[in-house]
């Protein structure tokens, strides 16, 4: 005969704590992603929905494109912001990415323009270019002079 003879093997026996012990790591991570990833960003979004809905007119924000200002008008969708004196711009609602303390514009706001700064010490306007010009002159000529040895060395 071609075929062997087959013995048949004895059923192992059900192994009812194997397969929960296999799952227990599964669950494990499950959890961990829950309260390590999940849970704070869910957190994270339901307070900037709510800081979105309780935006008013005065507030102060940063958006989303990195734009300072403040709020000059609400409406459902969108704030209308003023980023400079008598400029504005429409963004939507969504794009407010931080509410900001109020004051926080005013004491960033960069020095006006009218106010003259402390000035470093510098050499004067007009002593700066005349020197720099003698300078380079003179060097030009040390360059031409040391030059004509060099080319009648050649020669």
């Amino acid at each position: 005969m071609l075929i062997s003879e087959a013995f048949a093997q004895a059923a192992a026996p059900a192994q009812s704590e194997g397969s929960f012990m296999t799952l227990l790591p599964l669950i494990g991570i499950f959890v961990i992603f829950y309260f390590l990833l999940i849970r704070p960003q869910s957190k994270r979004a339901k307070e900037q929905k709510l800081m979105i809905a309780a935006l008013q007119r005065g507030d102060e924000i940063i958006t989303s494109g990195g734009e300072l200002g403040k709020i000059t008008n609400v409406s459902e969708s969108y704030v209308i912001v003023e980023i400079a004196p008598g400029v504005e711009v429409t963004v939507v609602k969504t794009a407010v990415q931080t509410l900001l303390p109020k004051g926080t514009l005013r004491d960033i706001a960069p020095a006006k323009s009218g106010k003259q700064q402390k000035a470093t010490k510098s050499p004067k306007a007009s002593e700066a270019p005349e020197s720099k010009t003698e300078k380079d002159s003179d060097d030009a000529s040390e360059n031409n002079e040391s030059e004509a040895p060099k080319n009648k060395e050649k020669d």
